[in-house]
Formats: structure tokens, sequence, C-alpha cells
């Protein structure tokens, strides 16, 4: 299989909204890069979405990695968020509550901002470079305060693009997500929600499989896979 690396980092900025230089308002589309014979990746704003990746594998057979689907319209009914940008908290938030200024009060465990979080909502595309040496795509949305029961308006935006220049990969994909609390303090936390197949997404099962990650620390959880309120240092 060829190597790929996945990036990810979490910065400040304040993103403009745009569709090509021009304001686009409840459309799903799809949108593609493509690096030559190297990598290929389809994208619909719903949800800021990876449709699919195709890339070589050692032997130069290409092949799918991602799960997905072939419609952007079957995103809005799908409940695995296959390929999404979660937000504004994509972990679990013990008894659905918080307090930071504001109070966030609830009865049950949140997880992955509920039902509609930033992966259920139509983003906008603030720059899309598809014919240049490192191709791009940057997705936008503006959260409204109270959105999802959190406080203050927050802006958030998710590039991803193809470079190829690294030394020993073929092809990199990397993702740049970055968010900026407007008006109160908020809790944001975003993550981005793809299912790999490196053999194809068509080859079978990935139970063969094995991941190392080279973490320091571990985040632990209950039996109710909860994390605890104060972690062990």
């Amino acid at each position: 299989m060829g190597k790929i690396s996945l990036m990810l980092c979490l910065i400040l900025v304040f993103p403009v909204v745009l569709v090509n230089g021009q304001k686009k308002k409840d459309e799903i589309r799809v949108f593609e890069l493509k690096k030559g014979n190297i990598a290929s990746i389809k994208f619909t704003n719903w949800g800021a979405s990876i449709m699919s990746l195709v890339i070589p594998d050692n032997q130069g057979k290409l092949a799918d990695v991602v799960l997905g689907y072939d419609s952007a319209q079957s995103y809005k009914t799908d409940t695995t968020n296959f390929g999404r940008t979660l937000g504004r908290v994509a972990n679990r938030i013990g008894g659905a509550k918080f307090t930071l200024n504001v109070p966030m009060m609830g009865i049950i465990h949140f997880m992955v901002s509920g039902a509609i979080g930033f992966n259920n909502v139509i983003w906008k595309v603030k720059s899309y470079k598809p014919n240049i040496k490192t191709p791009s795509i940057t997705f936008s949305y503006d959260s409204f305060d109270g959105e999802q029961e959190f406080p203050g308006k927050v802006t958030v935006s998710v590039t991803y693009g193809i470079i190829t220049e690294l030394p020993g990969y073929r092809s990199t994909l990397f993702v740049t997500m970055r968010a900026k609390a407007i008006n109160k303090a908020t809790p944001v936390n975003l993550a981005h929600h793809t299912y790999w197949n490196l053999g194809g997404h068509n080859s079978g099962d990935i139970l063969s499989y094995n991941v190392q990650i080279f973490a320091k620390h571990i985040t632990p959880v209950g039996s109710d896979l909860i994390p605890p309120a104060r972690l062990p240092q």
C-alpha cells in the first residue's frame, strides 16, 4: 500500500464565507481534488465530508480507501457520520452539562454534538483550488449562539489538500481545522470522522489490521464510556 499520512491541527482564524467567489445557500454539492494519477479525493459540503479517496497501493493499483456513498444526498440520511466533520464538541459530555461562565444543562449524556451538529448542516466553500500544485478546498460554517445549546457564536473551517512533495510519500492528505469563538467562552472540540479501509472499501473487513498510536497519554473512561470529571495526573 502506498504511504499516506493524516495531519490534524486546531488554530484560530476568521474565515471568509464564499463559494467560488459567490454566495451559495442550501445547495448540496460534490467537489473533487486530483493530483495526476496519484490521488483523487471527492467531498461534499454536507458536513464538510470526504466521500472517497482513491490512491495507488505499492504495486500501483488504485483503490478507494474511504467508506462512503456515491451520492452526496445519501449523507443527509446517514447515521454513521461517514467522512464528516464533527462539532461543536466531538466527544462525550457526562450528564450533558458543563459550567463555563454560562451553564449548559441536561439529564442524559451528550455525544458528538447531538442529533444536529456540524456533521448535519451545509457548509459554505471559502476556497476551492483544484488546479494548483497543492490542490485544496476549504469549507466554513458559522455556528450561532445557542446552537446545540452551546453559548456564543463560533466560526469554524476545515481545509483538505494533497501534498506530493514529502520525501518517502507518494501523496499526503492534510486536514487543517480552525475554530474561533466570537462573543462568548464556549467549548470546541472538532474531529474528522472518516472510516478507512487501506485495502480498498470493497476488499473485505479490517479485522486483521494493527494500529499503533504513539501517544504519551490516553483519556480513561468509565463503564458508560464517559471520561471522569477530573483526569488523573
